[in-house]
């Protein structure tokens, strides 16, 4: 029986399973970029089935079974990483601040000092730090990325913010992404950890681009004080699509790689 003819709550199951057999009929061939987002899919899809197998939702745990209240965040506290120095909250907007959305809400990541401190000295942070006004504001984390959830706990667009949204300061592209490449989460909530850690290892392409868009529009600002500035307030959003980035990666890991000469 074919995934697609099977109950939707089997599918993840079955789907990790292909991907398991997939890869390890082309684990010789396939580039590491492919391996590593194989290990986030066969991730992704297995929490997703744990979830399902227990009728669970991602969100549960931290909302209480309750509809979000509009600008709190969950946990209360946010979520902090006990060794990793990350942390994370979710929240949601009411419509007239997001005009258009059709999120449920999403989470904000962030690096917290020990990861970036030794960073804000390198050339990439220097440049980055003239660009958008070498900013004097003393904070203790760096905002790395956004992510939007959809009503069934999943996945659905990564975004950018500008810093006075968040109220901390950003990082540079290179920084941010090598940030976001190494994340590990330990905070306290494993499921939602597992997700977030699958879902941007499997979009990486993406968070390039959202990284390369982001510094677009603040280069581009005429004003002063870039960071502060209330008329820019997501700077850069993609949508994402994790059931089509599993199909190609299906069709990577099973295609034999060559190397180009």
């Amino acid at each position: 029986m074919r995934a697609s003819q099977m109950r939707p709550e089997m599918r993840p199951q079955v789907r990790s399973q292909e991907l398991t057999s997939l890869a390890a009929a082309g684990r010789r061939t396939s580039t590491p970029d492919d391996r590593r987002a194989w290990q986030a899919g066969t991730r992704l899809l297995d929490t997703y089935a744990q979830l399902a197998t227990s009728g669970d939702h991602l969100l549960r745990e931290i909302l209480d079974g309750q509809a979000p209240i509009q600008w709190r965040h969950y946990p209360e506290d946010d979520a902090i990483g006990v060794a990793g120095g990350y942390q994370w909250f979710y929240h949601s907007h009411s419509p007239r601040d997001r005009a258009g959305a059709v999120e449920h809400g999403h989470f904000h990541l962030f690096a917290r000092r020990r990861l970036w401190a030794r960073r804000v000295h390198s050339a990439a942070e220097k440049d980055f730090a003239r660009m958008t006004g070498n900013s004097a504001r003393s904070a203790n984390t760096r905002h790395l990325l956004g992510i939007g959830m959809n009503s069934k706990g999943l996945p659905m667009s990564l975004f950018t913010v500008n810093s006075w949204v968040t109220g901390d300061l950003m990082l540079s592209a290179a920084n941010t992404e090598l940030l976001l490449e190494r994340m590990e989460l330990d905070s306290g909530h494993p499921i939602i950890d597992a997700v977030l850690e699958s879902a941007i290892s499997l979009c990486r392409k993406e968070i390039r681009t959202l990284l390369a868009s982001r510094d677009v529009a603040l280069r581009n600002f005429s004003g002063k004080n870039v960071l502060a500035n209330q008329s820019l307030e997501v700077l850069s959003e993609v949508s994402i699509d994790l059931d089509k980035r599993l199909t190609e990666l299906e069709a990577a890991i099973a295609t034999p790689y060559r190397a180009s000469r």
